[in-house]
């Protein structure tokens, strides 16, 4: 099959498009065929050697943790998919790969795609909706009137958690530059600070969580100055990861670790005919009524920005 490897780490390198064999299909795997897949800024700093020590890959490694596709192969212990579902997935950390034709994930990574959604749509879902997922409800236990600042507010990242610290009832104060200032306010930030501009430091005060993904100078400067009393949720600064699962922060070691899933239930069919489900809405972050789908195909960060169909690139 085509694939997109990485022959060598190396920082800002190009991927290889060459051939790669077809995966393994496991007992309890699914085999996709992969319609669409996003990059994110875990897979540019797994290309550059940022991670080799804790996520030790076998080179020649195919990069890409988001795919949305359909089943045409299940493993004999699979009872949940079939062929023909179409599925969308974040797959464990140990089998990356979706910059690719084909992959094979354990029938838990995967849910059902919603119908509502486009496989560009959904394959720009898994990561960030799982990270923002883990943050706030894994580890900060965010709960209804507290105040929450979330650091690049128009990235990956930063449009699912804001829509779902609001859905949770926290104020949110985001920091993002002028061109972004509506988009962030359409998802529902309360406070919004053009980094160029103000210094939120200056601005912000009484916060309880902090989402960093900018490192740890950022997260720092959040806790000693205006944000004292936060707790830090920082998703750069390290990984600590178990077999299987995953905790991440600044001090991951006190973290759930549990790996958080994409809902697998399928979709109600209960939506008024005419009327279409808000996208999201069937993601285990189980986001309002806005798009959030929509917003992270729309910027340019890293996280969660749409590669495209697998045939076309």
């Amino acid at each position: 099959m085509k694939a997109f490897i990485v022959d060598r780490y190396k920082s800002n390198s190009a991927l290889r498009l060459g051939e790669m064999p077809e995966p393994e299909v496991r007992d309890h795997d699914v085999l996709v065929a992969i319609h669409a897949a996003s990059l994110n800024q875990l897979d540019a700093k797994i290309r550059d050697g940022e991670f080799k020590l804790i996520l030790p890959y076998r080179l020649p490694l195919i990069l890409g943790n988001d795919v949305a596709g359909v089943v045409v192969r299940v493993g004999s212990k699979v009872r949940e998919f079939k062929s023909g579902d179409e599925v969308y997935a974040r797959p464990n950390q140990d089998r990356i790969g979706t910059f690719a034709e084909l992959i094979a994930m354990n029938e838990a990574d995967v849910a059902l795609k919603p119908k509502n959604l486009t496989m560009e749509e959904a394959a720009s879902i898994p990561l960030v909706g799982l990270t923002a997922w883990q943050v706030f409800i894994e580890r900060a236990k965010l709960k209804k009137g507290q105040k929450v600042l979330i650091h690049a507010g128009s990235g990956g990242v930063g449009t699912f958690a804001i829509q779902l610290a609001k859905h949770l009832g926290a104020t949110v104060a985001t920091t993002t530059s002028a061109a972004n200032v509506d988009l962030v306010r359409s998802l529902g930030a309360d406070v919004v600070i053009d980094y160029k501009k103000e210094d939120f430091a200056k601005v912000l005060k009484g916060y309880d969580v902090v989402l960093n993904s900018l490192g740890k100078d950022t997260l720092e400067k959040s806790l000693k100055s205006a944000i004292a009393a936060a707790q830090p949720a920082s998703l750069l600064d390290r990984i600590t990861t178990q077999r299987g699962r995953g905790c991440h922060g600044s001090r991951a070691r006190r973290c759930d670790p549990r790996r958080p899933r994409l809902a697998r239930r399928r979709p109600p069919s209960r939506v008024p005919d005419g009327q279409r489900e808000s996208p999201g809405s069937e993601t285990a972050a189980e986001t309002p009524d806005r798009s959030p789908a929509a917003a992270c195909s729309q910027n340019s960060a890293p996280g969660g920005e749409v590669l495209g169909r697998c045939k076309r690139v």
